[in-house]
């Protein structure tokens, strides 16, 4: 005859499922927010992540269910590997040994994004989802065999977990504590888990010990030390350092550099003194133009204009405020407003025209978001130019189309801007190499095109060019 389990020990075991649902997404969720500082938020990177974690998982499920159940060992089984999920979260999660993955990488030849995410998937993403899931088909299991009744509410105390994970992990903790703390959330529930599954409590000086290495390992203050960092929330890694022998200073945004401001002009970024040299600065006295920044990095497009009205859009609320304490040292001017919003949503909603229009949405140190390189987004874009208007893409590419992304992006917007589009590169570079990539500034310009082809046989150019007016 079956003996059934004390009410406490029910309750236990069923929180240990659904804090295995919470920290398999928790875990998830973070490590995709981290290495988007390192390989950008791709729907092929994100998809790489997700099936490794699902395919090892399932082995886990299968694992757990072959399991028997008359061995004593199942709840010392189950702690154990929550003590090993708190240890392998610490490893596939900290900034610091991240960053030293990628270095060494990168050191080895390796740069492909996508190979870099499917030797880290497997590397540290494998065994903790595979532990996840042998936890979880082990004590359904074992729940099942004192009662079937339990079915029903292990999938759901394990489902409500998930929910919750994806919840408090991507819309609390990790926009409020930042990432890394919330690394030590993910790390302190599996230790709870352990301690929920153990009769005697085991090695709980082992959960101890995995605890401080998590805390040694993503204190903001050693991140702050090694890295500069000085805010690490659900959307951005950033870091604010000085340079030029202290002339200038850096914004880092997700390991890209994002923007720099300096007491020399000629060292600023030199696609940025292109903007506001030539769009800018050339604006009459007198005249107010209405000017949108989508991707507003440091602010320093127009940092010096108190003349015209600036609208800049991020989805990172936290930018203006560090921008303005810690790079800047000073507050943006009246004439510029900051609008936390998706870039691709605030142009599909926006009434108001622009005679300027600035696109500069690099999420990490090489990728533009997916969404914002689409015919759809620069369309969007487009609508919102007044007649006159300009519109200025800063693109990372090849200036000599070696490579198909420089092709394709360039055939994305000739088919959007069929005409008025010009590009140029803000410095020297080697029209030979295959490997050279460059600031690319693409201007558009938003007035009527007579569409004319000159030819043998008709052919006004003289008139064109006598009936203009040049100062």
């Amino acid at each position: 005859m079956k003996k059934f389990l004390h009410p406490l020990t029910t309750f236990k075991l069923l929180m240990a499922i659904f804090i295995g649902g919470y920290a398999s997404l928790s875990l998830e969720l973070i490590v995709l927010r981290q290495l988007s500082s390192f390989v950008g938020t791709t729907t092929i990177t994100v998809s790489i992540v997700m099936g490794c974690f699902l395919a090892f998982m399932s082995m886990g499920y299968y694992q757990g269910s072959t399991l028997s159940l008359k061995n004593n060992s199942i709840r010392q089984q189950a702690q154990n590997g929550f003590y090993l999920i708190a240890l392998i979260s610490v490893l596939a999660s900290s900034y610091i040994l991240m960053d030293i993955y990628f270095i060494f990488l990168n050191a080895m030849g390796i740069r492909a994004n996508v190979i870099q995410t499917t030797i880290y998937s497997l590397i540290f993403l494998s065994y903790g989802p595979y532990l996840f899931g042998k936890i979880t088909a082990m004590l359904s299991r074992y729940l099942h065999y004192k009662d079937r009744n339990y079915t029903g509410k292990i999938m759901a105390v394990d489902t409500m977990g998930s929910v919750l994970g994806s919840l408090l992990t991507s819309l609390f903790l990790m926009p409020f504590i930042g990432v890394n703390y919330s690394i030590l959330i993910l790390v302190a529930v599996n230790l709870i888990g352990a301690l929920l599954v153990s009769r005697k409590y085991q090695y709980k000086y082992i959960g101890i010990i995995i605890l401080f290495a998590a805390f040694l390992l993503n204190q903001s203050s050693l991140l702050k030390d090694i890295y500069d960092i000085v805010e690490n929330n659900a959307v951005s890694t950033i870091s604010i350092y000085d340079a030029d022998e202290g002339k200038s200073r850096i914004m880092d945004i997700n390991h890209s550099l994002a923007s720099k401001v300096s007491t020399e002009h000629n060292l600023n970024f030199p696609y940025i003194n292109f903007i506001n040299d030539n769009f800018i600065a050339t604006i009459p006295q007198g005249e107010i133009k209405d000017i949108l920044v989508v991707g507003a990095g440091g602010f320093t497009v127009g940092l010096d204009d108190k003349q015209n009205n600036y609208i800049f859009v991020d989805i990172d609320k936290d930018l203006k405020k560090h921008a303005e304490e810690n790079f800047l040292h000073q507050k943006l001017g009246p004439n510029k407003k900051f609008i936390v919003q998706d870039a691709n949503q605030f142009l599909k909603e926006s009434a108001q025209k622009y005679d300027l229009i600035v696109l500069d949405t690099y999420s990490s140190q090489r990728y533009i978001p997916q969404e914002l390189i689409t015919k759809e987004y620069f369309t969007r874009a487009k609508n919102n130019l007044k007649e006159g208007g300009i519109l200025v893409l800063n693109a990372i590419v090849s200036a000599s189309f070696a490579d198909d992304f420089s092709m394709n992006l360039d055939n994305t917007l000739r088919q959007v801007f069929a005409h008025n589009l010009r590009s140029q590169t803000v410095r020297n570079f080697n029209a030979w190499s295959t490997q050279d990539r460059n600031n690319l500034m693409y201007v558009y310009y938003h007035h009527t095109n007579p569409q004319k082809v000159y030819s043998l046989n008709k052919n006004a150019s003289f008139y064109d060019y006598e009936m203009t007016n040049f100062d």
